[in-house]
């Protein structure tokens, strides 16, 4: 049975018919069908948005809610025939990432004569060599992709310049830690300084004095952003820095906007490291190494678990239903949408595998190695990789060894 916890808007889409349209005491979420194959299966990943929400099994199958005004409220099997690898949701679109390196999306940016209809975005890169895809990210209006060549796409509205991201703005981080950001810096939510405070940023502009450390995550709300950064040299590793609005940012100040990426305070961080951080639009939920679930911000629909709909202008500690598989918190993540949020338990990939699926995107014709349960080091070409991560074990060893029948 898979774990997930909600809390929040029960509204666009309805995934509870029998309760409130605002829930603000985490409950255990089911699927009304049980006996679906995919409802069966593990849950790998949960994308929400204002919308809809996208449920992601270990099966590479998904299914969706949508709100009542596109389609209905009841799921609906997302109908594409490769293996889906990772969903992404945001205001108004939603887009699927394949193992095989496809992104099919759909939205009213994407296709405004049939919004609900999924579209494969990547033949639309012009440069057909950089048509393998390795990541995505739905913003408001918008989809980015990432290709195995490691240049950015966007697609959507560009209204402010920006390709809108999770809300009006977007940062970029390159692979020498440098980061960048463009749009709506209104409340200061790029991060720039007090003296572009007010600006529309419509290029990708460097961000400076950011902390020392490397940047593990990035993570942008409406009016806020989240940086996640971790340092060897620290106790604890990871620090969480925020900046923007007052009322969102976590520093507690009601009429103090922050201009910069400044250190988020709290007895509740001590010696504890965070694992992960999700951001909705006005709202944070912070996951610890000890277990400890933590938000702040926007609680008008309960989307931060409390049991009362009481903003939160500093970061407190939220009692959830005991977890099952709380020896391994790590294998739990959070999923934030504009006004709810999830938590759910799903064991990540190994090292190993993410590895894998990166050389079959890119097409790499090298040699890999993985070590069998019986200790064995199996050399394998990697398009072995489309095989071993759907079939079952024993197909696995049938496969590998007529492959290693046909070059010996």
């Amino acid at each position: 049975m898979n774990e997930i916890i909600f809390f929040g808007s029960n509204q666009n889409p309805k995934l509870f018919k029998n309760e409130p349209d605002k829930i603000t005491k985490p409950i255990q979420f089911k699927f009304e069908n049980e006996n679906e194959n995919e409802n069966e299966k593990q849950i790998k990943q949960i994308s929400t948005a204002d919308f809809s929400t996208i449920f992601l099994f270990k099966n590479g199958k998904a299914i969706e809610y949508l709100s009542e005004k596109y389609l209905n409220e009841n799921p609906e099997k997302i109908q594409i025939e490769e293996n889906i690898q990772k969903v992404t949701v945001g205001y108004r679109n939603e887009a699927i990432l394949t193992i095989e390196g496809n992104v099919f999306a759909k939205g009213v940016a994407i296709n405004p004569y049939n919004p609900n209809e999924f579209i494969n975005i990547s033949s639309l890169i012009e440069d057909t060599n950089d048509r393998i895809i390795e990541d995505i990210v739905s913003g408001y209006i918008s989809i980015y992709l990432l290709t195995s060549n490691q240049n950015v796409y966007g697609i959507g509205s560009n209204e402010l310049g920006q390709l809108r991201n999770s809300s009006y703005h977007v940062f970029l981080l390159n692979s020498n830690q440098e980061l960048f950001g463009c749009g709506w810096n209104q409340d200061g939510q790029l991060g720039l300084g007090e003296s572009r405070k007010y600006e529309q940023i419509q290029k990708l502009t460097q961000i400076q004095n950011i902390p020392k450390g490397e940047i593990i995550d990035i993570q942008c709300g409406y009016y806020h952003s989240l940086m996640l950064i971790e340092n060897e040299n620290q106790n604890p590793k990871r620090k969480l820095y925020s900046c923007g609005y007052s009322k969102y940012n976590g520093f507690g100040k009601r009429f103090q906007n922050t201009y910069e990426f400044t250190e988020i305070k709290s007895s509740l961080f001590e010696n504890d490291n965070i694992l992960e951080v999700s951001c909705g639009d006005n709202h944070t939920l912070i996951l610890t190494s000890k277990g400890k679930f933590i938000g702040f911000g926007s609680n008008s629909y309960g989307q931060l678990g409390t049991g009362n709909r009481k903003y939160q202008k500093i970061p407190i500690q939220i009692e959830l239903p005991k977890l099952r598989f709380n020896e391994n918190i790590s294998n739990y993540h959070i999923s934030c949408g504009e006004n709810n949020s999830f938590i759910y338990y799903s064991p990540s990939f190994s090292n190993l595998e993410e590895d894998l699926i990166k050389l079959f995107r890119r097409k790499e014709f090298c040699n890999i190695s993985f070590k069998t349960k019986n200790g064995e080091i199996i050399e394998a070409h990697k398009l072995i990789l489309k095989y071993r991560l759907n079939q079952n074990e024993n197909q696995n060893e049938k496969l590998q060894r007529n492959y290693f029948k046909k070059i010996n």
